[in-house]
């Protein structure tokens, strides 16, 4: 018989702020893992290390997997042969986009079949012909809403005019997320977000400016669809991504697990808000098919877990382990990675300062200096 986890909102009342603990590994303490894909499972289109491997394993102990993406432009099934290629079996019916989340919504609140002025890729309009709606190209076709998705690098400007044109006229706005960037084998590039500004900009004339309907991650209708979808009891989201994995998951009451394949940095982790902070943190995906560690202590004697003490002293972030001295100076040359001093494991490192920063600024973004802790634990 598994422990089953806590109700979210108490587990996140409990002091000492931080990471929290878990005696199983999480692949035996909850049903469905709710999956981001990029800076999780691939970048750049590419398996990250130990993510095959991993949620091979996860899905053989019985972990039902789900991928959850905020980019609405690739269908369901044009995702999960991406994954399938990459060694990660996966059906069109275990991945959920931000397109199929929009679609429900306009779904509710037009009549059935009617006509919508879509601004995107064919993930999009797939997803809102899957609700039964009608997709149209032009403003002047009396759309009944017009639903914005991200386009990929060559959508062509005439359909953000398209997308103006119908908004000025009062046709209800709809986007599938806000994302003012997403990631490329280039660099960063703009994201839907920046194609709804663009809309923004052009009817800010108006008397009453109007504001999208707005359904991908961090918001509720996201995370709704994917439980919908999903018939999740216990999920656990992981992500990559504190603005949209993490939150999402605290407006959700789920748990979840940031891994640091992707976006967020220790600095970032450290600072974040009470809406941003996870329940568990690991390195990469192998974290699905461990036991967390628990972070013990007070902030006047110091947090510790894993032989790593922290304290917030002196205006900063403050680190011991492997029996060093308190700072800098107490550890090894960082680039030695996971095993260095004695041993000690930087991630462990990591959790105890999450502790510390977390609670030394309580309800708020802790603005302690972490530079020199985290260069200890190659952060």
């Amino acid at each position: 018989m598994h422990d089953t986890p806590a109700d979210h909102g108490e587990r996140q009342r409990r002091s000492p702020y931080g990471p929290l603990p878990s005696a199983q590994p999480l692949s035996e303490m909850y049903d469905t893992a709710l999956l981001d894909l990029d800076g999780v499972v691939y970048a750049g289109g590419e398996a990250l290390p130990h993510a095959v491997g991993s949620l091979r394993t996860a899905g053989e102990r019985c972990l039902r997997l789900a991928y959850v993406t905020n980019n609405a432009a690739r269908t369901p099934a044009t995702v999960a042969a991406h994954l399938t290629e990459l060694g990660v079996p996966a059906a069109p019916d275990e991945v959920i986009t931000s397109a199929q989340a929009v679609a429900r919504i306009v779904a509710e609140r037009v009549p059935g079949g009617a006509p919508v002025l879509a601004i995107g890729a064919e993930g999009l309009r797939a997803a809102l012909e899957e609700r039964g709606l009608t997709v149209v190209e032009s403003a002047d076709e009396e759309p009944a809403a017009v639903v914005q998705g991200y386009g990929g690098p060559g959508m062509p400007w005439e359909r953000l005019m398209e997308a103006a044109v119908a908004v000025q006229r009062g046709v209800p706005w709809f986007a599938s997320n806000t994302d003012p960037t997403i990631p490329s084998g280039r660099g960063i590039a703009p994201g839907n977000g920046a194609a709804i500004e663009v809309v923004r900009i052009a009817t800010r004339w108006m008397r009453e400016a109007p504001e999208p309907v707005v359904a991908g991650k961090p918001l509720p209708p996201m995370h709704r669809e994917s439980i919908l979808r999903t018939g999740a009891q216990r999920p656990l989201v992981v992500g990559d991504r504190l603005d949209t994995d993490i939150e999402g998951a605290h407006a959700g009451r789920v748990d979840s697990l940031l891994v640091l394949t992707g976006v967020t940095d220790g600095a970032q982790l450290l600072a974040a808000r009470p809406e941003h902070r996870p329940t568990y943190v690991a390195r990469d995906l192998r974290g699905l098919l461990e036991a967390q560690p628990e972070v013990t202590g007070e902030a006047g004697s110091g947090y510790m877990c894993g032989g790593w003490t922290a304290v917030a002293a002196e205006g900063e972030l403050q680190l011991i382990g492997g029996g060093g001295q308190l700072g800098p100076l107490g550890g090894s040359d960082p680039q030695e990675g996971p095993g260095s001093p004695d041993g000690l494991d930087p991630v462990d490192g990591l959790r105890a300062l999450c502790a510390a920063a977390w609670n030394a600024a309580g309800d708020t973004s802790c603005a302690l200096e972490s530079g020199k802790a985290l260069a200890l634990l190659g952060f």
